[in-house]
């Protein structure tokens, strides 16, 4: 459609620049706008045979703006190209597509993004059906039926099929008489504008499926997110906690039918999501573990999650706790994801920033509130004797808030670790050179923890920080370092491509010998991607037998300390 088909559309003088859209799978013809006043806005264009579809949908964002759904606001609506065409102009709503934006979202930010979700679904679900509207069941087999005779005919068969089919025969009945109001029409994280403040905002209304009306549940049943953190909030969003049992009885059926059905569309209008629509087609029969239960174990394993805000920042927790003595070191600017235990923030206060550590809130993976204490205060200690200018900088240690925290420097290094991909990705992205660089300063510290009498436990990639603005090596996280040689049995703690045999052996004994295992799997982590053969390896191969010597099973066949190790390094080096 070429831009003078809009010509006749009011104040079309006022449009700046006009520049086509080509996301999304709908056939309107999209387009942002710039109008000379500076504004922007959304025009979509569609067939003339679109119109009281299309007017329908112009007229439900009017209703969804008075229920606080965040949404484009309608502006204008009416015919344009000589009456060939319907246009609708609305706000533009900046920010990225929320299906995009979830993969670099910690675990936290994408549950409490499901929660939004889940509770704009439910003000919009709120908007009646008309009362005359034939049964739930009818309406819906009625179109579904079609679909899965579509499938029997024409689909692909796969391990499982039948199963689901026979599931879906066998429980036609879940839908007879559900209640049905006004839907979305694709509500899912392709169709849902996450802005840079975090706000969700929800776009491309549809009236294609069943006109617009259904049972409220069949849009969740589109729930086919890979986040699942994000699955299990959109679900306690739209319910303000747990759902009922009927519910997942619907989810089921839901979830296999819009799965079985997407194999024959797959096939023929979008080949290239055909893997992707066939994977999930073994996740729904996986979840349900062949239709023999109801409820998926994702969201039986991750469903006790309570959220709650400091800042504006949400905090997963799994029950309520007072984190406002917080505010003494400051307003927190961001919440850190760990696995430890411990509650890690970004605080700001007078102009400076700090990291603060604390144990004692019931954290998601905090089992033990009391261990987690005395290891964090055992810690302060382990910071105050190893100070050294790659480790970042201990400011504070003290008893508060009922547990325990430490307080540091904040530093704008990013992490090297599996846990953070971008980061990581960012990382692996610099020059050999510089990981060589990075390498070297870890080995240098650890000469220093070995000489002040320490073992590194549980060091790994998510140890190690970068500054790309400063180019400096960052080291955190060195909680667990002990006094060598230390006996005892820490095998829980770390990863596991890290830890040296003696490190998850009963009664074994850990000193400098260990640590020099461990500089050997850091080079590996920081060069082949952990990969230990010769055909990864992309240094010279003498700096290889270095560090394939440091990782060997047998303590005495590695170097037999640190110093030893950075002296072969150095020598293949040259």
């Amino acid at each position: 459609m070429r831009f003078c088909s809009m010509t006749d559309i009011p104040n079309y003088e006022s449009f700046a620049k006009i520049e086509p859209l080509d996301k999304g799978m709908s056939s309107d013809k999209k387009y942002r706008i710039e109008t000379r006043s500076g504004e922007f806005q959304l025009l979509r264009v569609s067939d003339i045979a679109e119109y009281d579809s299309k007017r329908a949908e112009f007229e439900l964002l009017k209703r969804v703006a008075e229920l606080g759904v965040p949404a484009s606001r309608p502006v204008d609506f009416g015919t344009c190209n000589g009456g060939k065409s319907v246009y609708q102009l609305l706000t533009w709503i900046d920010g990225e597509e929320l299906d995009t934006a979830l993969p670099a979202m910690s675990e936290t930010e994408q549950y409490a993004a499901g929660l939004k979700a889940g509770a704009f679904l439910r003000k919009i679900h709120s908007i009646p059906a008309p009362d005359d509207l034939a049964d739930w069941a009818e309406r819906y087999f009625a179109v579904v039926d079609e679909r899965l005779d579509a499938y029997r005919a024409e689909g692909v068969p796969f391990e499982g099929f039948e199963l689901m089919l026979a599931y879906l025969d066998g429980n036609r009945g879940l839908l007879k008489s559900r209640p049905q109001c006004r839907n979305h029409g694709d509500y899912h994280e392709g169709n849902l504008i996450i802005s840079a403040d975090k706000s969700i905002s929800v776009i491309d209304w549809h009236n294609v499926d069943f006109d617009g009306y259904g049972d409220p549940w069949y849009e969740l049943g589109r729930c086919f997110s890979n986040i699942q953190y994000y699955a299990i909030g959109e679900i306690h969003g739209y319910f303000d906690g747990d759902p009922p049992d009927e519910f997942w009885r619907l989810f089921a059926y839901y979830s296999a039918v819009s799965a079985i059905t997407s194999i024959v569309w797959a096939k023929y209008d979008a080949p290239e999501y055909f893997d992707e629509r066939l994977q999930n087609n073994f996740d729904v029969l996986r979840w349900f573990d062949n239709f023999n239960r109801i409820v998926p174990p994702w969201y039986l394993q991750y469903s006790h999650i309570h959220i709650q805000y400091i800042d504006g920042i949400p905090v997963k927790l799994k029950a309520p706790f007072d984190l406002e003595f917080i505010h003494r070191y400051g307003k927190v600017f961001k919440v850190l994801e760990q696995r430890s235990g411990n509650l890690c923030l970004g605080v700001e206060k007078d102009g400076k920033r700090y990291f603060v550590k604390f144990a004692g809130a019931p954290t998601a993976y905090s089992n033990d509130s009391e261990e987690l204490v005395a290891l964090l205060r055992a810690s302060a200690k382990i910071y105050q004797d190893l100070a050294h200018p790659s480790l970042i900088h201990l400011v504070n240690a003290e008893e508060i808030g009922g547990g325990f925290a430490t307080v540091f420097d904040w530093t704008d290094a990013e992490c090297a670790g599996r846990d953070y991909p971008v980061s990581r990705a960012k990382f692996m992205a610099l020059p050999l050179e510089t990981r060589v660089n990075v390498f070297e300063d870890i080995m240098g510290f650890h000469a220093h923890a070995a000489q002040r009498g320490y073992v590194a436990i549980d060091f790994y990639d998510a140890s190690i920080m970068y500054d790309f603005e400063r180019g400096k090596t960052v080291i955190c996280d060195i909680d667990l370092y002990q006094k060598a040689p230390y006996t005892g049995y820490l095998g829980k703690w770390g990863s596991a491509s890290f830890v040296s045999p003696e490190e998850v052996t009963q009664g074994a004994v850990m000193d400098e010998i260990t640590t020099v295992h461990t500089m050997g799997q850091t080079a590996f982590a920081l060069f082949s991607g952990s990969d230990r053969t010769p055909e990864k390896w992309p240094l010279d191969m003498r700096l290889y037998a270095v560090v394939k010597r440091a990782i060997s099973d047998n303590r005495n066949e590695r170097q037999q300390s640190i110093r030893q190790l950075i002296t072969e390094w150095m020598d293949a080096v040259r």
